[in-house]
């Protein structure tokens, strides 16, 4: 089951009781502010300036060289194979586990997809990827081993492409924005799982200028709303919200942990978007929760894993505790 799909839960799930707590995805449960926008945002096809402006609060937020190499999209979703697709056909190389849709987005551009745990290999390839800090297991590479192998890749021409959907809350100086100085190097960043907008559609592709004006003709004009390029410009150059966050964040993800080694399960990664944590008894614990009414994210490829966002509230909070407390009295009887 993929994260954040209630409507694949409510069939495995008939009789829980509404509404679902949905833990599943990697989303800021503390979203940021809308603000009241003026009514020609939603009337009027968005203005160039717009999308400039928001291409520069963006460079200046993430460390881009520049504006002219940002490119807003609507979600970092549409992105990946038009990103795969400015790599002729050839091998494509993932460091895995990771987020499934990268190897997809990869074989619609019409490359050969290999999966690898050894980021060795990804040198060999046409293009390579890696998400970083990794789903679902929050691994970190650091800036030093990427600029490794980008300069691996160039000496034949390829591509890496770093997927930096959560270094919004990652360790400070991981982020590879800034190499994106060389030509080879593609940085994506998403808005709306730190600013909690994931609805909203907006993300940045951050590459070499010649080839972010390619990337940004292949979107066409209009790719993002003016809600969104209004929203995400005052969101992005809200840095007093932003650390503000950050540490709400990291202390929501501290207390998540204790809760799940309360219930016997072992943390084994994540970032301070999401826990994934390691239990003989995952599959057990996944049915639990879901009659009870709580989504979490489970992984048929690795069966003791679960990965769990953060509750939003008080009132989430005790559901969760309460439903933990049920299934450890419920084990221990047995």
């Amino acid at each position: 089951m993929h994260g954040g799909d209630l409507t694949a839960a409510r069939r495995r799930f008939p009789g829980a009781p509404e509404p679902f707590l949905d833990l599943s995805t990697g989303i800021n449960p503390y979203p940021y502010p809308v603000p009241r926008l003026a009514g020609d945002v939603f009337a009027r096809l968005p203005e160039s300036t717009a999308g400039a402006a928001l291409a520069a609060v963006a460079a200046r937020t993430y460390g881009a060289p520049s504006a002219h190499h940002v490119v807003p999209a609507p979600g970092t979703q549409i992105l990946l194979p038009l990103v795969a697709g400015l790599v002729p056909p050839g091998h494509a190389a993932i460091l895995s586990p990771t987020y499934a849709e990268h190897a997809r987005a990869a074989a619609i551009a019409g490359h050969r997809v290999t999966l690898t745990q050894d980021i060795a290999e990804l040198g060999k390839a046409d293009l390579a990827v890696v998400t970083n800090p990794n789903s679902p297991d929050g691994r970190v590479i650091t800036r030093g081993t990427l600029s490794d192998l980008a300069r691996e890749l160039r000496r034949h021409g390829g591509m890496l492409v770093v997927d930096e959907a959560f270094m919004d809350v990652a360790p400070e100086g991981a982020g590879f924005v800034v190499e994106t100085a060389h030509s080879n190097v593609i940085v994506l960043r998403s808005f709306g799982k730190f600013f909690g907008l994931a609805g909203l559609r907006l993300g940045f592709a951050v590459l070499e200028p010649r080839a972010a004006s390619r990337l940004a003709a292949k979107l066409g004009p209009w790719a993002v709303s003016g809600p969104a390029l209004a929203i995400g410009a005052k969101a992005l150059a809200d840095a007093a919200w932003i650390e503000r966050t950050r540490r709400r964040l990291s202390k929501a993800s501290q207390r998540l942990d204790a809760m799940l080694i309360d219930c016997g399960l072992d943390v084994i990664g994540g970032t301070a978007l999401f826990r994934l944590a390691s239990t003989p008894a995952a599959a057990a614990l996944f049915d639990h929760l879901g009659r009870t009414g709580i989504l979490v994210r489970a992984f048929p490829e690795n069966p003791a894993w679960l990965r769990f966002g953060l509750p939003a509230n008080a009132r989430a909070w005790r559901r969760l505790q309460s439903a933990f407390a049920a299934f450890r009295k419920r084990s221990h009887s047995r």
